[in-house]
């Protein structure tokens, strides 16, 4: 399967700022200089607290990150849904059609909106509950429906980040691998080190090391030096 970027609008959901870059960071990165759309929609932002030597970051300094990540990606827009510690690591506690009505049609950079050829979700086996709750709302928005009436992309993908081997329930390995050069890999790292305030250490499912020995492994299992793993929800061909 060989897809042509530069004919694809691309809407990556990122249930917090810095998903979006360890799902599918090489992707963006490739799918920008073959010449396609990519956008980012963003779900929530609060003050968090972590195991960071300041042991916490604010939405006010995440958002700074977020302008110089999408700087650094060139992304065509970015918009964020639903801003503030209401809402922040509480997105289960939103009703799923409230969510998925943000998804359809309420926000900016909603299908009905945008109308992507190519939607990136998060995989909805996370142990995050913002990133359950978003996975399973946009696959609520995916329905199969009549075209005429709604939009569908053509192909929807849900990422895989390493936090998430993390799982109660076995999963099957990702059944797509886009192949990443190593400018396109450079590229997501750098994107991670632009979020400051999430980046880590080695050994942390946040580190560089972690990042590419991912991708190696991908790659490897694809028979290419560098790749970022998928699952395939839907693929219209």
């Amino acid at each position: 399967m060989t897809i042509d970027w530069s004919q694809e609008r691309v809407l990556v959901y990122s249930p917090h700022p810095d998903d979006e870059t360890l799902g599918c960071g090489g992707l963006m990165s490739k799918a920008k200089k073959a010449g396609a759309e990519v956008f980012v929609q963003f779900l929530t932002v609060g003050d968090t607290a972590d195991q960071s030597p300041r042991g916490f970051s604010t939405a006010q300094e995440r958002n700074a990150e977020i302008k110089a990540v999408a700087d650094h990606f060139r992304w065509d827009d970015w918009h964020m849904a639903l801003p503030g510690d209401k809402y922040h690591l509480r997105l289960d506690a939103v009703p799923r059609v409230d969510l998925a009505q943000v998804i359809e049609r309420e926000s900016p950079l909603s299908l009905d909106r945008l109308r992507p050829t190519v939607v990136i979700t998060p995989h909805r086996t996370s142990y995050n509950q913002d990133h359950q709750a978003v996975a399973e709302a946009v696959h609520t928005a995916l329905r199969p429906s009549n075209t005429a009436l709604r939009h569908h992309p053509r192909l929807a993908l849900a990422y895989e980040e390493a936090a998430d081997q993390w799982r109660l329930d076995a999963v099957c390995p990702p059944n797509l691998v886009v192949e990443l050069s190593e400018q396109e890999m450079r590229d997501k790292l750098r994107g991670m080190e632009l979020y400051g305030s999430q980046t880590h250490e080695h050994p942390h499912t946040r580190s560089e090391l972690t990042l590419r020995s991912l991708a190696v492994l991908r790659g490897m299992q694809a028979g290419v030096a560098l790749g970022e793993g998928y699952h395939v929800l839907r693929c219209l061909a």
